[in-house]
């Protein structure tokens, strides 16, 4: 199957999982903020739009079939069974029809309707009549949504009046293929995107902003940047760490390692492998199960990649009787895990299959939960601090109390956890929004949100309170009455997964990173071959300092070679000829900062060793 038609497929779930939420126009408190304001709710409007276009398609092309229009992140689509294959180039006749008919569109009216008067509008259109049908099977109320003339079988959410829509505050954007309802069994579909906003100022501020996200893709910056590869005989999904790459990862979690150190954490180890009763204990077996990669042993015993490391640290902690006075037991372990993602899904290094993990797990008492995960909130925020990402913002992500299905526990345990995760927030003195229906399945979380440098913010960090892994696995401790008492078990995920984090990263800051994470520091480049001794002198100085340098030799031009330092994004390219030799100096030209001159070798020694030790970004 050709792998953009899977990618279409699944843009919408896509968008879901990863939670890849743009708020440089509207978070979910700014939507609140404008709600109460009075201020047209933006879903609303996409959504008004995919049946504008639905209607400017119908005008057009007499014989088209809409099927479903939903209003998606940053737009809206309509998918459409047409007469003749249409491309990009259509999009503007089709734009330009819109906005004739926005004038019209002063008001929608609702209209509750039978099966029969659905099969007499839409006798033409097998979608609607599929979707009735079934709606109709399943007891629910059938509507006519009506506006300038046209009617749509549709559930509602629409803004009011759909002419007052600023008419160049939104623009069709590209053509796609769909299956229908995303089943490649079903006919293949033209689906037609668009993007709106509230203004036209936000919608050049946005395709700025993703003009601006495309130069800085990390899946063209990384491999350029010689960071990391993928090699279709290993798989897709599964990434190659080069050189350099390996020094930005181990510098990254070396930087974890020492603040886990410093708060009392210790380092353990797992199998990348697991019986399947493992997982059946802990509740991921039927969550996780078609997910999981599986292996038959020779004896026919069924094991499985793991694809998490939790359940492994419970059989750590398990393996013997704990006072409380030995509580908390802090574990540190950064190890791969594996989960088999439908190609379509995959994205660059942000949607793998094979997830490195930063993955922690403090075993405490219950009245010891609030200041452990203190001490790694602590962590996250000098952590995102040295990574360039001062501020971070607050989101609660708590069980949906309408859908308990979706979770391990009692309502009893989930607003136990969810009120020390808020008693959290307010120790911390900070801000948070909550997110319903935004937990793990086995507890509630405080999730950590990054904004890059163009305005695009990330879910990064995660602190998850789980009461449920230690009732599952009878996890408790030895209290002050000799008595057993049941623990509590928190989850801490700094960078969460090496690769997505590094994506984020090379995108924030366009693959030219600070001293301290650059994989090459400094490139040493003699004038001629003349001055080859004095390069290899002040690349061994800098190396007894701890700096990573290269010295680029005279086989091309010199200035070929700081083009191709510059490309690189090497933060200090250093050249040395005649006047450097006699002075025992280097003319230093800073990648982000330009020409700084001729500096004493000595100084700049010390100059870049201080950079280094104080993260400077």
């Amino acid at each position: 199957m050709n792998p953009w038609l899977i990618v279409c497929q699944s843009v919408e779930r896509y968008a879901l999982r990863v939670r890849k939420v743009n708020t440089l126009f509207l978070s979910k408190p700014a939507i609140i903020e404008r709600m109460k304001s009075g201020e047209k709710n933006i879903d609303t409007i996409r959504h008004s739009l995919a049946h504008l276009l639905a209607a400017a398609v119908r005008e057009l092309y007499p014989d088209a079939q809409n099927a479903i229009g939903p209003a998606v992140e940053n737009g809206f689509y309509q998918d459409f069974e047409l007469p003749k294959p249409i491309s990009d180039n259509d999009l503007p006749a089709i734009e330009k029809k819109m906005r004739e008919l926005l004038p019209q569109w002063a008001e929608w009216t609702k209209k509750e309707v039978t099966l029969a008067q659905v099969k007499k509008e839409f006798s033409w259109n097998k979608y609607k009549m599929e979707l009735a049908k079934e709606f109709a099977k399943e007891k629910k109320t059938l509507t006519f949504y009506i506006c300038g003339g046209f009617v749509d079988l549709c559930k509602g959410g629409h803004s009011t009046p759909p002419s007052e829509i600023d008419p160049k505050s939104f623009k069709l954007d590209r053509v796609a293929g769909a299956y229908w309802r995303g089943d490649e069994k079903n006919k293949m579909l033209t689906r037609i995107y668009g993007l709106a906003f509230n203004t036209k100022e936000e919608l050049e501020a946005y395709l700025k902003q993703r003009e601006e996200a495309i130069r800085r893709d990390h899946k063209k910056l990384g491999p350029a940047l010689d960071l990391f590869t993928f090699s279709e005989l290993v798989g897709a999904g599964l990434p190659l760490w080069t050189p350099r790459g390996m020094i930005l990862r181990e510098l990254l979690d070396n930087f974890v390692w020492e603040l886990r150190r410093a708060r009392g954490y210790e380092k353990v180890e797992i199998p990348h492998i697991t019986k399947k009763d493992l997982y059946e204990r802990s509740g991921h077996w039927d969550k996780f199960k078609d997910e999981l990669f599986r292996i038959k042993t020779r004896e026919g015993h069924e094991f499985a990649m793991k694809p998490m490391n939790c359940p492994h640290h419970t059989q750590i902690y398990a393996r013997r009787k704990w006072s409380y006075r030995e509580l908390p037991q802090r574990y540190a372990n950064t190890t791969m895990v594996y989960r088999d993602e439908q190609t379509g899904e995959l994205a660059g290094l942000s949607r793998v299959r094979s997830i490195t993990q930063d993955d922690a797990h403090v075993f405490c008492r219950q009245s010891q939960a609030v200041e452990e995960m203190g001490k790694i909130w602590d962590i996250i925020t000098e952590f995102y601090r040295g990574c360039g990402f001062p501020e971070l913002r607050i989101r609660l992500s708590f069980h949906d109390p309408k859908h308990p299905e979706k979770y391990l526990g009692t309502p009893k345990v989930w607003k136990s956890a969810e009120a020390e995760l808020q008693k959290l927030v307010k120790e911390k003195g900070a801000e948070a929004t909550v997110a319903l229906g935004e937990a793990a399945f086995y507890g509630p979380k405080v999730d950590f949100i990054a904004k890059d440098s163009i305005g695009r913010e990330w879910q990064v960090a995660t602190i998850q309170l789980d009461m449920n892994m230690p009732e599952r696995f009878n996890l408790s401790c030895i209290n002050e009455k000799s008595e057993e008492e049941r623990i509590a078990m928190l989850h801490a995920a700094i960078m969460g997964s090496t690769e997505r984090f590094l994506s984020v990263l090379i995108e924030h800051f366009a693959g030219a990173f600070p001293l301290w994470l650059s994989p090459v520091q400094a490139a040493v480049i003699p004038v001629s071959d003349k001055f080859i001794a004095y390069g290899a002198k002040v690349r061994d100085t800098l190396q007894k300092e701890g700096v990573r340098v290269e010295m680029k030799h005279a086989d091309e031009t010199l200035g070929k070679r700081i083009r191709e330092a510059e490309m690189m994004k090497i933060p200090y390219i250093l050249v040395v000829g005649d006047k450097e030799v006699t002075n025992e100096s280097v003319s230093v030209r800073h990648y982000k900062r330009g020409q700084e001159g001729e500096m004493k070798l000595e100084t700049l020694a010390q100059k870049v060793r201080e950079e280094i030790i104080k993260k400077i970004i």
